[in-house]
């Protein structure tokens, strides 16, 4: 039984506790109800008023009876609610260090500022995959149940003051989500972040295309429009429906059968500097290979076979999960 249902049992029995003494006294005594429930509280609680009218024979046993038994029955609901209060500060106390513990712990994370409903798909999306870990700073205090339900790490403060990136380790962060609500906070939360980590990747949600200069010169290396996004989106449902599809079914990391994913070349790998037809990927791993993005930035679209993997560049292979797994622990080095 948790302490909250304890609790609220002992103070229903208290309540008939109380119930059970004025019946008692107006029964025995003849009392009127307020008489009756004002002699029973300051027996219970002991705090020794005197009695409100001089009580008969039975009246003095029947007093008796309630201090010996309800008035040490209401000493312990007293305990027992300042044990409850006590220790739902100390759990709170607790939670949070735990919380803290586990995200200075952190490298590479990624910080997301903001959990109302872009934020909130956005966190799940990230955490799909295992690796991705994410903190989230928000300031409402009425989505703090909704973000322990999620199980994120999260820190309740304004997502745009420096101790609260700082507590968040944007020291030590991959990259940086601004979706707070407006797009005035969003571009004060960039400039914060961007003078506390000059080198952290930064995304930002702009809510009119005024904002996004505004968010690019506040330091945001991508701006993104949930709107624009959204209606894109639809379009090409409407005018492309079978690649739209199949786009879903690759980057949904639920799905075993097909997936889409980008791999960093490490230059420790033994495919790199090798061409596509040396490295056995296809043979290997059976995936096929639609694009290279090369490390000065081109693209290459369904790549020769006689390209050369390079250092630096980024793979984007489709295949089955098992298989990009393997890719990705040989092109980045991984040592399981």
């Amino acid at each position: 039984m948790n302490s909250s249902k304890n609790l609220l049992i002992l103070i229903f029995l208290s309540i008939l506790f109380v119930a059970f003494g004025t019946a008692g006294y107006m029964w025995i005594e003849k009392w009127d109800l307020l008489d009756a429930v004002y002699m029973t509280v300051i027996t219970l609680t002991t705090v020794g008023f005197g009695e409100v009218h001089e009580t008969s024979h039975n009246g003095r046993l029947f007093t008796i009876f309630l201090i010996l038994f309800g008035a040490g029955f209401c000493l312990y609901v007293a305990g027992a609610f300042v044990q409850f209060m006590v220790e739902g500060k100390i759990r709170t106390i607790l939670g949070r260090k735990r919380l803290d513990k586990k995200i200075d712990r952190l490298k590479n994370h990624y910080i997301v500022c903001g959990y109302g409903r872009i934020g909130r798909v956005l966190c799940n999306k990230l955490r799909e995959k295992k690796h991705l870990d994410v903190v989230v700073i928000e300031s409402n205090a009425d989505l703090i149940p909704v973000m322990d339900e999620d199980d994120v790490l999260y820190i309740r403060e304004n997502a745009s003051d420096e101790t609260s990136l700082i507590k968040a380790g944007i020291e030590r962060a991959k990259a940086l989500i601004a979706v707070l609500a407006t797009d005035t906070d969003n571009v004060f939360l960039v400039l914060t972040a961007r003078q506390l980590n000059p080198d952290i990747f930064i995304m930002a949600r702009s809510g009119s295309r005024e904002s996004k200069s505004k968010l690019r010169t506040a330091g945001a290396n991508q701006v993104e429009s949930p709107y624009d996004t959204g209606a894109t989106s639809m379009a090409n449902r409407l005018l492309r429906p079978t690649v739209t599809n199949f786009l879903d079914l690759a980057f949904a990391y639920k799905n075993k059968d097909i997936q889409m994913e980008e791999i960093p070349v490490d230059s420790s790998s033994d495919m790199a500097n090798k061409m596509l037809k040396d490295s056995g990927i296809r043979q290997k791993y059976d995936l096929i290979i639609i694009a290279m993005k090369k490390k000065d930035g081109s693209m290459l679209f369904n790549p020769s076979f006689e390209t050369i993997i390079e250092p630096g560049d980024t793979v984007i292979a489709v295949g089955e999960e098992q298989n990009l797994l393997g890719l990705e622990q040989e092109l980045s080095h991984q040592i399981l």
